[in-house]
């Protein structure tokens, strides 16, 4: 077996980004050149630690698309296409399903009645959870599960009401603990090991490899228990996408393999 293949998919932001949906924050000003160079950061990050880092086309009209995470959830040679829960976000799938018809990948696609965002959806060693909050019904879990479960994905639905997406209160470490800011959680029960951090930056990390994990720049303190532990962290400063709330899992579809 050769090295695996680290890819990832990414959306530059357009010029609209400062009008992207909020939910659970109060806006506050974007500057969207920053915002620009610091996506341009978070690419150059990924490529440095060894991904190769390929763009779906923009969609410029779409202030969210630069939240590439949210259009696909993808597991084993299967790419599930999502149908984001905000209308507003229905328009940027396309683009994001061509890009990965291009990479390999068998395509699968959520249907009306169903609505899943791909921020509400955390995988780890056979285990999918999924975020049932504002962007992601039941006939949205019931599809990913039907066509997950035939790879040998458990998937499991999780009530989320303290935040946007699942993975805006939760992401996992690489050796499956799930690390979470409390007050955000609704329920650290669901989790077999889970492992309370103390920023709410601190709970979104992109695992780069079994070693590595990508964090922002706003949770110092995490990074610092995170080094501690032994795990090597790498951060990006991305403040302009966390006012839209916004994470370091979201503006990626990491494809390995």
């Amino acid at each position: 077996m050769g090295p695996v293949q680290k890819r990832a998919l990414v959306r530059r932001p357009g010029p609209r980004l400062d009008e992207g949906l909020l939910t659970h924050l109060e806006r506050t000003p974007v500057d969207v050149q920053l915002a620009q160079r610091q996506w341009l950061d978070y690419v150059e990050a990924m490529q440095a630690e060894g991904w190769q880092v390929f763009e779906v086309e923009p969609a410029d009209d779409c202030p969210d698309a630069v939240f590439v995470e949210d259009t696909a959830v993808v597991y084993g040679d299967l790419a599930v296409i999502t149908r984001p829960g905000a209308d507003e976000r229905k328009p940027e799938t396309p683009g994001t399903e061509r890009a990965l018809v291009e990479a390999g990948y068998r395509i699968a696609r959520i249907e009306a009645p169903g609505a899943l965002d791909g921020g509400d959806v955390l995988k780890h060693d056979g285990t999918v959870w999924v975020g049932l909050g504002g962007r992601t019904n039941q006939a949205g879990v019931d599809q990913l599960a039907a066509h997950l479960e035939p790879l040998g994905a458990r998937v499991v639905g999780v009530p989320i009401t303290k935040v946007l997406h699942l993975k805006s209160a939760v992401t996992a470490l690489p050796d499956g603990t799930v690390v979470g800011h409390e007050p955000l959680v609704d329920d650290p029960s669901v989790y077999p090991s889970f492992l309370p951090v103390p920023e709410e930056g601190g709970a979104h990390v992109v695992l780069l490899d079994a070693d590595t994990v990508l964090m922002a720049t706003s949770a110092p303190r995490t990074r610092e228990l995170f080094e501690e532990s032994g795990l090597r962290v790498v951060a990006v400063d991305i403040s302009e996408f966390e006012k839209l709330e916004g994470c370091v899992t979201c503006l990626s579809v990491r494809l390995r393999g």
